[in-house]
C-alpha cells in the first residue's frame, strides 16, 4: 500500500515521509478548579515536551478546528449534544461527565473530535498522524461520563463509513479502563472492530463487549500485557482495516493512581513499539489518540505520553 505524501507518492513506504502532523490545541486545556483531580495540565507538558526534546518540530504541530454539531451527532443524540452547547445538561449528566460545564468546556470538547477527525484524515494520507487529546471512549450515545463529553473514536469512525472515506475501521484501545462507549456505539457494526486490552475490574463497572476484550487482573505485568497484545493483533490485522484507531492510554502505568496494572516505563515503549511495528509493516494506517494517565507525580504521565511519540518517530522514520 502506498501512502500520499504532501500530495505526492512515497515511492517506498511512509518511511519517507519526513514529518508527522499532530493536531493540538490550546483550548484542550480547561479550567478546572483547583482540587479537580484531572490533570489537564498533562496536554500542555506533553506539547511542551514533544517539542523542547526534538521529537516534534514546531512545524508538525497543527491547529484543529471545532468539529460542527451534525457531525458529533453521527455518534450522539441530538438532545444531549444540545443540552452539552447550550449548558442545559442536567447536574446529573455533568456529575457523570467529571467536569463542571463552562463554555470552555464546550469549545474543548468539538475541538477535539476535530483534532481527531483531522488526525485520522491526514492519517490515510500520509500513514501516520496525531492528536494531543481524545480517547474520549467512556461517552456513550445519549450521556457523557468518565472526563469523556464526546467519543471521538466512535465520531471519527461513523464518519469515515458514511462517507465512504474507509470501508472498514479497527480500533485498538489499550488504556487501562474497557471503552464502553465504543462498543455501545460501534459494537453492532461488522465493518468495525474494536480490541480492548484492560484491567477487569477497573471502571467501568459495567462492560459493554468489544470485538474482542481482554480483561486482565490487578497487577498484570509487562510480559503478560505484552503477549496478550502480540497473540490478539494478527487478527486485526486479518480484518483488514482501511485505518487503525490507536487509544494510547499510559494509565497501565504501575505509578497510576487509577490503573491498577503494573506496566513499566518499558513495558508501555514496546507497547507502542509492537502497535506501530505491526501496521505499519502491514500498511495499516495508523491515527493516535492520547487516551489516559493519571500518575503522581504527573511527569510520569506526561514523559509516558511523550514517549509514545517518541517510538511513533523511531518506528516511522527508521
Amino acid at each position: 500500500m502506498l501512502f500520499l505524501c504532501n500530495n505526492s507518492v512515497c515511492p517506498t513506504s511512509i518511511v519517507s515521509c519526513p514529518f508527522v502532523k499532530v493536531f493540538y490545541a490550546d483550548v484542550y486545556v480547561l479550567p478546572l478548579p483547583p482540587e479537580h483531580r484531572f490533570p489537564i495540565q498533562k496536554y500542555r507538558l506533553v506539547r511542551e515536551g514533544l517539542l523542547e526534546q526534538g521529537i516534534l518540530q514546531l512545524d508538525e504541530l497543527y491547529l484543529p478546528t471545532p468539529i460542527s454539531p451534525d457531525i458529533v451527532m453521527l455518534a450522539h443524540a441530538p438532545n444531549y449534544v444540545f443540552s452539552i452547547i447550550d449548558g442545559t445538561a442536567e447536574r446529573l449528566v455533568m456529575r457523570r461527565i467529571g467536569f463542571p460545564w463552562s463554555p470552555q468546556l464546550v469549545t474543548r470538547s468539538f475541538t477535539i473530535v476535530g483534532g481527531a477527525l483531522a488526525a485520522a484524515q491526514e492519517a490515510l494520507q500520509t500513514g501516520i498522524a496525531g492528536n494531543l487529546a481524545g480517547g474520549t471512549h467512556h461517552a456513550l450515545y445519549d450521556a457523557g461520563e468518565g472526563f469523556c463529553v464526546f467519543n471521538d473514536l466512535a465520531i471519527v469512525t461513523k464518519y469515515l463509513l458514511k462517507h465512504h472515506i474507509a470501508r472498514r475501521v479497527a480500533i485498538v484501545d489499550l488504556d487501562v479502563h474497557q471503552g464502553n462507549g465504543n462498543s455501545a456505539i460501534l459494537g453492532g457494526l461488522e465493518n468495525v472492530y474494536i480490541l480492548s486490552l484492560h484491567g477487569a475490574k477497573n471502571y467501568p463497572f459495567r462492560k459493554i463487549p468489544s470485538t474482542v476484550d481482554v480483561d486482565l487482573p490487578d497487577d498484570t505485568g509487562d510480559a503478560d500485557f505484552l503477549a496478550a497484545l502480540t497473540r490478539e493483533l494478527p487478527h486485526v490485522v486479518a480484518f483488514k482495516p482501511d485505518i487503525v484507531l490507536y487509544q494510547a492510554g499510559v494509565d497501565p502505568l504501575k505509578e497510576d493512581t487509577l490503573g491498577r496494572l503494573s506496566l513499566s516505563k518499558q513495558g508501555l515503549a514496546e507497547r507502542d513499539s509492537i502497535v506501530f511495528s505491526t501496521f505499519k509493516h502491514h500498511g495499516i494506517p495508523v491515527s493516535v489518540a492520547m487516551g489516559g494517565g493519571y500518575a503522581q507525580p504527573i511527569e510520569l504521565t506526561v514523559a509516558a505520553h511523550i514517549q509514545t511519540y517518541r517510538i511513533l518517530k523511531n518506528v516511522y522514520h527508521s
